[in-house]
C-alpha cells in the first residue's frame, strides 16, 4: 500500500519567486499528500503570492524559529512520512525524493541529506568560511553524538509517523539545533539512519549568519547530546535535568 508522505517548509522572510519555484517543483516530483509553507513574520502581500501554490500556507506573527516551526508542521500533518526541506531551495526537489524513497523502501525510519557524503555532488560551494564553520561543525558533532554521520544540518530530512511519535517529546531545540537533536535522540532510541547523499545548491543570500548561528549551533550540540544522554538514564546528566524546568516543543503552547 502507497504511504502518505507530507512536505513542511519552514520560511522566514523568503525569496518569494524562489520558495514558489521550490515548491512547484516539490510537487511535480515528489506528488505528496499535503505541503505545509510554516511562514512566520509574513511581510505585506506575501501570503497572498503564495495562495496559487498546492500547499497550505500557516502563518505566525514572530519568529517562531525553524525548530519550533517544523515541529508544529509535522503536528498538523496525518501522513505516514514526514518531510521538511528548507525554502532557499538548497536541496533540490530530485534530492529531496532520493532521501524520501529512503524512508518509502525501509532502509531506515529517519532518513537525513547529506552534502558532506563523499557521493554528494556540490553544484554551487558556499563561502570557505562557512564550509569551514560547518566542517568544524560536523567534526566536533561526530565526537559528541552516537550517530555518525557526515553531516547533521542539511535541511532535507524524512522520517516515519511511527519513529516521530517516539521523539516528539524529546525534541526541545526551537532554532537551527533542531536537526542535531532530531538526529540524537533518534539514536539514542536506536533507530536505524540513513545518510542519503544530495546536490547541494548553497544560496549565498541565505537570511542565516553563519557566527551567530555556530554558536547556538554549538549549544544546541550540548544540549542534544545531554538529552540524548538522559534517555540512557545517565546520573550526571538526570541530575542536571532535574534542576531544569523545561517543556518539549509539542507541550508549548503558542503565545
Amino acid at each position: 500500500m502507497q504511504r502518505a508522505v507530507g512536505v513542511v517548509v519552514p520560511a522566514y522572510r523568503p525569496d518569494v519567486e524562489r520558495l514558489t519555484e521550490y515548491v512547484a517543483a516539490i510537487d511535480e516530483r515528489l506528488a505528496p499528500t499535503a505541503i505545509r509553507i510554516e511562514l512566520d513574520a509574513p511581510r505585506p502581500g506575501v501570503v497572498e503570492q503564495l495562495s496559487s501554490l498546492p500547499a497550505t500556507v500557516a502563518t505566525a506573527p514572530y519568529r517562531r524559529g525553524k525548530g519550533r516551526a517544523i515541529t508544529m508542521g509535522f503536528e498538523a500533518l496525518d501522513t505516514d512520512i514526514l518531510v521538511f526541506a528548507d525554502a532557499d531551495g538548497s536541496t533540490p526537489a530530485d534530492s529531496l525524493a532520493s532521501v524520501v524513497r529512503s524512508v518509502l523502501d525501509g532502509e531506515a525510519d529517519l532518513a537525513v541529506g547529506s552534502r558532506r557524503h563523499p557521493d554528494a555532488r556540490i553544484a554551487r560551494h558556499r563561502t570557505f568560511a562557512r564550509r569551514r564553520l560547518g566542517d568544524t561543525f560536523a567534526w566536533l558533532a561526530r565526537r559528541l553524538l552516537d550517530p555518525q554521520l557526515f553531516d547533521y544540518q542539511c535541511g532535507a530530512k524524512a522520517i516515519s509517523r511511527a519513529v516521530w511519535e517516539g521523539v516528539r517529546e524529546h525534541l526541545y531545540e526551537p532554532g537551527f539545533a533542531w536537526d542535531i537533536e532530531l538526529i540524537a535522540i533518534a539514536g539514542a532510541l536506536d533507530q536505524p539512519i540513513a545518510e542519503v547523499p544530495i546536490e547541494w545548491h548553497d544560496q549565498p543570500d541565505s537570511t542565516v549568519s553563519p557566527v551567530r548561528t555556530s554558536l547556538a549551533l554549538a549549544r544546541g550540540l550540548l544540549a542534544a547530546r545531554h538529552r540524548a544522554a538522559l534517555i540512557h538514564e545517565n546520573r550526571l546528566h538526570s541530575a542536571i535535568a532535574s534542576q531544569r524546568e523545561e517543556h518539549p516543543l509539542v507541550d508549548v503552547d503558542d503565545p
